[in-house]
């Protein structure tokens, strides 16, 4: 493992792959662990807790590769928990999860899984689990025609009152929880994010995994909010994105897939796009996280394994320990 904080990637883009083939493949490249995804084959919570041996097995593949896990991603069940429910998320759901598709049954089904996660989490040894929230007002984001006030704070409630009872399991089970801040989701920038913590009785449970990426394209500045929410974030990803609004170009995305030329912004390969690092990893420092640098690797105009390398090596490039020292106190008198 390299002197500095762990450099790990999120393995939620990768599930069409084997975790074995993964796993094999991140430590040659010199990776020093995965950020499971609970999706594909990589972390199974219902076998976790349903076969006696499944977390020793999945941790001694992860250690045959020289390879560690600090957190597991159930950003698909997580979006379920709050969202208003349609025909998307049953791509996104397991079959038994989506069941016959009433959207109360989905969000109750979705919460229920969440608990396991956590269950699971604390079996395979790991205490951090990052994912989505899903939102019951995204949809409102525009306001017109004209929201009421009354509606937006039942949004809050509404989710509170979902995820308070998934914090008992997992405040039970020794686990934290990572909202990614996140359009879509009910925090997706510092207003909300204030918001969202005040709904939740800011309970220890419940922090932030930290993407600069999706603060970068809302032109939010990702070490500002490192900084406001120090005691908060328990996981960072580290993704890139660019702006490209240069008038004829929107920053909501015109409805356009990833990598349309028309589109106003793009995820990109760390150090290809408009995150400042340099500025993010001197908060980081500032606030005194140590925990995974976890590469979450988007960008739709590179080859992935190229992609993987080299955000590998950058992330080694600009990580940085905090001094313990005055740097100018060697100029002084004894």
């Amino acid at each position: 493992m390299s002197a500095g904080r762990p450099v790990t990637l999120f393995t939620g883009q990768w599930a069409d792959l084997p975790v074995a083939e993964l796993a094999r493949m991140t430590g040659e490249w010199g990776y020093d662990g995965l950020e499971l995804a609970c999706w594909g084959d990589h972390f199974d919570v219902p076998r976790a807790l349903a076969e006696d041996g499944y977390c020793a097995a999945q941790r001694e593949l992860l250690e045959r590769h020289g390879l560690d896990c600090w957190a597991l991603g159930a950003h698909l069940i997580g979006q379920a928990v709050s969202d208003p429910i349609d025909a998307r998320h049953q791509a996104i759901l397991p079959a038994e999860v989506w069941g016959d598709g009433d959207p109360a049954g989905v969000r109750a089904r979705s919460a229920e899984r969440m608990k396991d996660v956590a269950r699971a989490a604390a079996r395979f040894g790991v205490t951090q689990v990052n994912g989505f929230s899903g939102s019951p007002i995204w949809h409102l984001l525009y306001s017109f025609p004209p929201n009421d006030p009354a509606e937006i704070e039942r949004g809050y409630a509404a989710v509170a009152e979902a995820w308070d009872p998934i914090m008992d399991v997992f405040d039970a089970e020794g686990v934290r929880f990572g909202l990614e801040v996140h359009p879509t989701e009910i925090a997706y920038d510092f207003v909300t994010t204030r918001r969202t913590l005040e709904a939740i009785g800011r309970r220890p449970a419940f922090g932030i995994n930290l993407d600069p990426s999706h603060l970068c394209h809302q032109h939010l500045d990702a070490a500002a909010f490192a900084l406001e929410f120090a005691d908060r974030v328990y996981h960072v990803h580290v993704k890139d994105a660019v702006r490209r609004l240069d008038g004829r170009r929107s920053i909501l995305g015109s409805h356009l897939d990833f990598g349309a030329e028309e589109r106003g912004w793009e995820f990109v390969s760390p150090g290809h796009g408009d995150v400042d690092f340099d500025a993010l990893v001197r908060a980081l420092n500032r606030i005194g996280y140590g925990g995974p640098l976890s590469i979450e690797w988007e960008d739709s105009g590179m080859e992935r394994t190229h992609g993987a390398r080299e955000a590998l090596a950058f992330v080694r490039r600009i990580d940085f320990p905090p001094s313990d020292i005055a740097f100018d106190a060697a100029m002084q008198r004894s």
